[in-house]
């Protein structure tokens, strides 16, 4: 049985019971001993490379999955009884208020008006706004040399807006309609810069058809603290938690980093500290 998909009136008592037959259980899971067919809905990102990537034959990769899978384990969820949700950025607090995914982990900034609508678990990652360049461009060495330089990001971005406003006023904003797209322009020379959070530019850096072929400017222009998203006053948060601090400390946080987003260089920060942001 999915949680999601049961009453309001019923989620109450289901929960009552639980807790009670979880006392001195093993697991952390929403369920005592989950098994079996039952399943945990996780909202993630399809169309984001090292990060949350649905790939052509159905699988799940990235930073994002390998720290959802963890979670889902420690709540007692085997692998193969993880359903994958494609958490759009402006859906996030939707899907959890309407309770279609149990937790949401999609390159998800703990925001002070987001954190009005949902509850977060974590910091698990400090990320940062930064800039992709040709790898043989050195001419932006400064997030002031992007004045007067074509700087792309998707339309409907804050990313590029900021620089214009805070630090480039002269920077020639190009707005595509995807980062795959700012991409393919900043390869063949249309645009000079790609602007977003610097472990999205990583993830994307890191794929194979790009190897060696940008570079990050390693500018740090905002901090940008990844939480897993759960329901307002939901037990899930703690566990949530919980789960957060031993992937750290057991090694499997820091070897989940390397492997997503280590190929284009990209130097991670430290491990947050959960439940302390960065501002």
């Amino acid at each position: 049985m999915e949680l999601r998909k049961v009453t309001l009136a019923a989620a109450v008592a289901l929960g009552l019971s639980l807790t009670a037959a979880g006392c001195g259980s093993d697991g952390g899971g929403t369920t005592s001993g989950a098994s079996g067919d039952q399943k945990v809905t996780v909202g993630i990102k399809f169309d984001q490379p090292g990060i949350g990537l649905k790939t052509p034959d159905g699988t799940y990769t990235g930073l994002d999955v390998d720290v959802a899978t963890y979670v889902a384990k420690e709540l007692g969820y085997d692998p193969g009884n993880i359903e994958w949700k494609e958490a759009k950025s402006a859906d996030r607090e939707t899907l959890l208020q309407r309770g279609d995914v149990d937790f949401i982990a999609a390159s998800y900034s703990m925001t002070p008006a987001r954190a009005e609508k949902v509850d977060f678990a974590g910091p698990y990652l400090l990320a940062h706004q930064d800039v992709l360049i040709r790898a043989d461009d050195n001419s932006i060495t400064k997030p002031e040399d992007l004045n007067n330089k074509k700087l792309c990001s998707v339309t409907g971005s804050t990313s590029a807006q900021n620089v214009k406003t805070k630090i480039a006023p002269n920077a020639q904003l190009q707005e595509y309609g995807g980062y795959s797209e700012c991409l393919t322009g900043l390869e063949n020379g249309a645009v000079d810069a790609l602007t977003t959070d610097d472990v999205i530019l990583a993830g994307y850096a890191s794929q194979p058809e790009f190897k060696g072929k940008f570079k990050l400017g390693g500018f740090k222009m905002s901090n940008e603290n990844y939480g897993i998203g759960v329901q307002k006053d939901s037990e899930l948060k703690a566990k949530i938690n919980a789960a957060l601090e031993k992937m750290v400390a057991d090694g499997s946080w820091e070897a989940a980093v390397k492997k997503n987003l280590g190929p284009s260089g990209y130097q991670n920060e430290p491990a947050p500290k959960i439940g302390v942001i960065v501002t």
